[in-house]
């Protein structure tokens, strides 16, 4: 039986039920709801173990794991919403996780999380992310145009372009600060602009609901951060500012953070619409335009938010199910080892990406594994690529360099679309283009052990099998003959 206690109960008629609900939350989320004010958490529903799709199919597979999830999500939801809405308390719901974000007042929470049908609470502050700033030893705007980036040739893609493989049908999404679509090296490669007209209905979305700086119903990117990065998988101007990976891909994306704070219910809208985009209204939703790579170039820490390490666990576990292949940066906390420490880096559902330099060394500030925070033991990074002073895209129509594992998560989610022109049977199968990936890197080495893994071994924790390289990749995978589902 539900427990569907009365919001207007004395706290003390809570007694009995206090090792419940108090087992469902971190000890600081403990502390608001025994404070005052209203509280902002996310509340995870108990659901079954998600039963792997069938199709080969790259769209039915996407539509086979959103039926599933929705339905576990509308039975196991309603009498919790039902209680809600009875005492008008705001929530959003998400099916993708089964979670419910509510803003409740204190005193209030304690019946809620009473419900058996809730299995955990999680806090939804905002998390401030440590973003480039502009003058910054790490972002140091740049106007005169290159030729190929040093990055872009590093990983060995001009090779793979002179094989007709330039990212051609792929569709790779960000969730960032934003972006700028009318960038010269973004426009023509953005899936919402034929050359004359824009349609931003399953192209865009932005998951910030009082935002510092309004979008409107177009993408807008209000740090430059965004912008960067999905320049490093696909930009290019045509006119000598040859920034991007795989130059004839195309992009979709998803604001998370505003001005650099984002929290896990941003994140988690972000993945929720990317399986599923939906017109402008936020309704219509299409799984048919669901991008094949996500790139996440953003950490989640614990000191900033999220509390507990697996407060994005199943959503991105739920993606990959989907077929689509998450791509995530490491984190810029280097040098030490278990220093991969946040959501979504640490999940061994995430491609996560360390980051190199120029000279093809690890960069110092590079975050390494194994995984301790979760008590997983789990190595990573999974590869790395170039990262340190990477040229690429603002916010403002110019160029900029930052440096971080930000920058280095877009080249490998790059090379992933140069892959997939170059085999489409790859889309839809993101562990078989991870296999690919890692099988094909340079293989690098170190004297720093982290984990009871040396160094010298490959892969390590520092940087997990190598640095990516695109030309062994495709060869690599065109020498294959049957493209099956890899686990």
């Amino acid at each position: 039986m539900k427990k569907t206690l009365a919001v207007g109960m004395m706290m003390g008629s809570l007694a009995g039920q206090a090792a419940d609900w108090q087992d469902k939350v971190s000890g600081k989320l403990l502390s608001q709801i025994h404070g005052d004010g209203e509280v902002e958490l996310i509340l995870r529903l108990h659901s079954p173990p998600l039963t792997q799709p069938t199709s080969q199919d790259r769209i039915e597979k996407i539509n086979q794991v959103i039926n599933q999830l929705q339905s576990v999500a509308k039975t196991s939801q309603q009498p919790l919403l039902d209680h809600l809405k009875a005492q008008g308390i705001p929530f959003q719901s998400f099916w993708i996780s089964n979670d419910v974000l509510i803003t409740a007042p204190a005193a209030k929470i304690p019946a809620i999380l009473a419900f058996d049908s809730v299995a955990k609470a999680f806090s939804n502050e905002p998390i401030a992310m440590d973003l480039p700033q502009p003058g910054s030893p790490t972002a140091t705007a740049v106007d005169s145009p290159t030729a190929i980036e040093w990055n872009v040739n590093m990983v060995n893609a001009p090779d793979v372009w002179a094989l007709g493989h330039t990212g051609q049908n792929v569709v790779v999404a960000g969730q960032d600060t934003g972006y700028d679509w009318e960038h010269p090296a973004l426009i023509n490669k953005y899936r919402g602009w034929d050359g004359q007209n824009a349609d931003h209905n399953y192209n865009w979305h932005d998951s910030i609901g009082s935002p510092t700086v309004v979008c409107g119903n177009e993408p807008c990117d209000d740090h430059s951060h965004g912008s960067h990065t999905m320049g490093t998988v696909l930009g290019d101007d045509g006119n000598g500012n040859q920034i991007g990976v795989a130059p004839d891909a195309r992009w979709i994306g998803c604001r998370n953070m505003n001005v650099g704070d984002g929290t896990p219910a941003t994140y988690t809208e972000c993945f929720q619409w990317f399986l599923a985009p939906t017109d402008l209204t936020d309704n219509n939703p299409n799984p048919a335009m669901a991008p094949h790579i996500i790139n996440n170039s953003w950490g989640c820490p614990s000191s900033e938010g999220c509390t507990d390490p697996a407060v994005l666990m199943p959503v991105v576990e739920n993606v990959v199910a989907a077929g689509i292949l998450v791509v995530t940066s490491a984190g810029n906390s280097g040098s030490g080892c278990n220093s991969v420490s946040t959501p979504a880096a640490i999940y061994d559902a995430s491609f996560t990406v360390g980051s190199t330099t120029s000279g093809d060394e690890i960069a110092f500030s590079s975050s390494r594994g194994n995984v301790t925070v979760d008590g997983s033991g789990r190595p990573k990074p999974d590869i790395t690529a170039p990262g340190a002073s990477v040229r690429s895209a603002n916010n403002s129509g110019g160029y900029s360099t930052f440096s971080g594992t930000s920058m280095a998560s877009p080249n490998v989610a790059g090379v992933a679309a140069l892959l997939i022109s170059a085999k489409p049977e790859l889309g839809g199968n993101p562990k078989l283009l991870e296999h690919i990936m890692t099988r094909t890197a340079v293989p690098k080495t170190t004297n720093q052990s982290c984990g009871g893994i040396p160094g010298s071994a490959v892969p390590n924790n520092t940087y997990g099998h190598g640095r990516i390289d695109a030309l062994a990749a495709v060869n690599y995978a065109l020498d294959l003959i049957f493209i099956t589902d890899f686990e």
